[in-house]
């Protein structure tokens, strides 16, 4: 049999025909590359462009008046890329930056660890001084060039720990955020931490080209692949600088704290804590070498006493225990219990006064057995089977005022101090606990424990009968476009009648207006402020001297409190440091020039 035979020579055409498409195609493509598009071209002469970072200029921080807290000024970071920084003059280069060779080398070799061809800091943060100088001959060195930077500066030295600072970026905080790269600067605490990412802004990119002498010749393609940097958000926080100042002034020489909020909206109007320092010296190339002696200092003025200070609340306490019990419906208004002063069992009062006691006047006298009995009377109420349910009732309208957690807020590193739990004392007896057994949470003692932040939102709860807002700084920001939290504009609204804070607030002002009062050597003409002394207990020495208050007492601006340490009686020391503190937002000035000399002259003394 024959076989057909198969001609197979017309396909060395179709071979020959692929072979010159394929050459045409490459043909074409390296004509694009080379002639057309500029980006190729871009990557091929990497080595004579130099790609800049345009740091973009960080969102300004304002007060609730405008006035200006935080603004940028311009700094130059010496930058090196080690493979181009060859033969060079070290000697005249280290006299140039007045730097020691052993510095030089240090510098280079962890600039090479870093990467051979990419640029990176040689010499952070030089002024505009010296820059001016070393630009002049830097085309005398390959490899270096300038790299413009900003840093915050603070026109007034207040609110450091408010404010907050920024530094140099770490590794974990690269690696958790790609924005950032070696030498980069971040909000290290307060609003800078918070708000880093609305602040910060977005980098751009500046390629120029560059001479074999390290001297830009012109931008690469007239700035067609630069981009522009875009601004961080401005900031306007509800602090009033002014009324800061003035709480700084006044605390100097004192350790403790100051927190004033306006009750409408939960900002934060000033937050002192004393000692503290000036936010200008956590700037430049010597931060980390200030921070550390602040770090060492044994006065601890990196602690923010105003949110992580926990104390005692004392007699100020008693305004809440006050209004549980009038909820829980065993004590009215006219109810009364009897003290025998110094004299009283189990819990004593700390003076003589009037006998039998109700409401308005306990409040005012700041009487120690009354507010034992009401809540004595209270944990044995006949609406609740035993004791152990009254205290769930009390623990959860106690919590209910912000106590016992941390404020879901941009104030960061709150505590959130202690209101023990029943758990808490079942552990520690067994089991078998009573009223008795706890009295001393009655006057605002035992283990309890509270931050000045969460005193000055129970007096704003009270000044506004019955809600709050969780405590803020932020007021606004710069770019209209951005909103604020929906959570700081979220009312909490507290489970106890209108009526009993109504009633409260009546007893609070007497304190200050009232002929008994503890705090009517305070009392200012024509402002009717309404508040509470308290002297906590404190085991490592003195007592500390405390006060809450709110004013006006109708519809209050201001809720405020203070905390001196180990200073002995609320009335002597923190009421009157409050009243001013009032007078000074509320008028825009102090008439009571004779207290506020009283308040400096005593610096010494509560030290």
């Amino acid at each position: 049999m024959i076989k057909n035979k198969i001609n197979y020579s017309h396909r060395k055409y179709v071979i020959g025909s692929i072979f010159i498409l394929v050459a045409v195609i490459l043909l074409i493509k390296l004509f694009i590359i080379q002639v057309v598009d500029d980006s190729y071209k871009l990557s091929s002469e990497s080595n004579t462009l130099r790609y800049i970072t345009q740091y973009p200029s960080r969102g300004k921080i304002y007060d609730r008046n405008g006035k200006l807290l935080v603004y940028n000024d311009a700094v130059y970071d010496l930058m090196i890329v080690p493979r181009q920084a060859k033969n060079i003059d070290t000697a005249a280069f280290c006299k140039l930056l007045n730097i020691s060779n052993e510095t030089y080398n240090n510098n280079l070799k962890k600039a090479k660890k870093y990467s051979s061809i990419t640029p990176s800091i040689f010499i952070a943060q030089i002024s505009k001084e010296d820059y001016g100088r070393i630009a002049e001959v830097l085309y005398r060195y390959p490899g270096f060039y300038f790299q413009t930077r900003s840093i915050r500066q603070y026109p007034m030295p207040i609110a450091a720990h408010t404010l907050g600072s920024i530094g140099e970026v770490t590794k974990p905080e690269m690696e958790r955020d790609a924005y950032y790269k070696l030498g980069d600067y971040i909000g290290k605490s307060g609003i800078e931490k918070y708000y880093e990412n609305k602040l910060r802004g977005k980098k751009g990119i500046k390629i120029t080209v560059v001479d074999v002498h390290n001297r830009e010749k012109e931008r690469y393609m007239n700035g067609a692949c630069d981009t522009l940097p875009v601004p961080g958000a401005d900031i306007i926080l509800g602090l009033d600088a002014d009324l800061q100042a003035y709480g700084e002034y006044l605390m100097t020489g004192k350790t403790g704290s100051i927190v004033a909020i306006e009750p409408s909206t939960g900002q934060i109007l000033a937050m002192v804590t004393s000692p503290t320092y000036n936010p200008n010296e956590l700037v430049g190339r010597m931060r980390g070498n200030r921070y550390n002696e602040l770090l060492n200092d044994p006065d601890k003025p990196l602690i923010n006493r105003a949110i992580s200070g926990t104390y005692p609340p004392g007699s100020t306490f008693k305004m809440i225990n006050g209004l549980i019990s009038l909820q829980s419906g065993v004590v009215t208004v006219n109810t009364a219990y009897p003290c025998s002063g110094p004299e009283s069992t189990p819990i004593k009062c700390t003076h003589y006064h009037s006998s039998p006691v109700k409401l308005y006047d306990a409040i005012e006298n700041s009487c120690n057995p009354y507010f034992w009995y009401a809540f004595q009377d209270m944990m044995k109420a006949p609406r609740f089977k035993d004791t152990k349910e009254a205290y769930a009732f009390w623990y959860n309208l106690v919590t209910s005022f912000g106590l016992g957690r941390t404020f879901k807020s941009d104030i960061p590193f709150t505590v959130p101090g202690n209101i023990p739990k029943m758990e808490y004392y079942d552990r520690l007896y067994n089991g078998v606990w009573n009223a008795m057994t706890i009295r001393s949470l009655s006057i605002g003692q035992g283990e309890i424990l509270i931050t000045p932040l969460q005193m000055a939102n129970v007096a704003a709860a009270i000044g506004n009968e019955g809600f709050y807002y969780e405590p803020h700084y932020i007021k606004s920001f710069g770019d209209s476009s951005i909103a604020i939290d929906s959570t700081f504009i979220t009312k909490h609204v507290i489970d106890i009648n209108k009526r009993h804070f109504k009633d409260v607030k009546k007893g609070m002002q007497n304190v200050f207006e009232g002929q008994h009062g503890t705090a009517r050597m305070s009392h200012i003409d024509s402002i009717t402020v309404g508040g509470k002394t308290g002297t906590a207990e404190n085991p490592h020495g003195l007592d500390h001297s405390i006060l809450m208050a709110f004013a006006p007492v109708e519809n209050p601006q201001i809720a405020i409190a203070v905390v001196v340490e180990n200073a002995g009686f609320g009335s002597t020391w923190a009421a009157p440091i409050a009243s001013l503190m009032i007078e000074k937002y509320i008028r825009g000035y102090v008439k009571r020039k004779n207290v506020e000399q009283k308040v400096l002259t005593i610096n010494e003394s509560v030290e």
